[in-house]
């Protein structure tokens, strides 16, 4: 059997841009369980989608509806579950400002707030800095041990 040509795909389609388009359905279609109108030959899901539109075998018209009805109900479908997600009512929103833990248990406005360590300022003193650096020294021999001498 002669191999397919993109040139006798075209002459049923009229577009290059439309075949690769209406390929992409009908391998879809392919992948998805549907019958092979020509035989499989060894070959790959889309050799066999552009074998079918050049031999004929597809009504060109009915895949090109096929194709824009697809492309029309995804978007519609995501946007229709980005809605549902918005109003499923999760406690994100809540569970960001603090108003909520993640188990569901409403936190207490006066737990929510946060505190802050408060800093010591170093004293300016500087009797009370030699005083803590006597205390930070390590212990010091003051008596003189004589030697004997002999």
């Amino acid at each position: 059997m002669a191999r397919i040509t993109v040139e006798d795909c075209l002459e049923k389609v009229g577009n290059q841009y439309d075949l690769v388009l209406l390929a992409k359905e009908r391998t879809s279609q392919l992948n998805s369980g549907s019958e092979m109108l020509v035989e499989e030959d060894n070959d790959k899901k889309t050799v066999i989608a552009l074998r079918e539109i050049g031999n004929g075998k597809l009504d060109v018209e009915e895949l090109r509806k096929s194709t824009v009805l697809r492309l029309r109900k995804e978007p519609d479908e995501n946007l229709e579950e980005e809605e549902t997600e918005e109003i499923s009512g999760d406690d994100f929103e809540r569970q960001y400002k603090g108003e909520v833990s993640k188990t569901g248990v409403a936190i207490l406005p006066s737990k929510r707030m946060r505190k802050v360590p408060v800093q010591t300022n170093p004293s300016n003193n500087k009797n009370e800095d030699e005083e803590v650096e006597k205390d930070s020294n390590p212990l010091e021999l003051t008596e003189e041990v004589e030697v004997e001498k002999k």
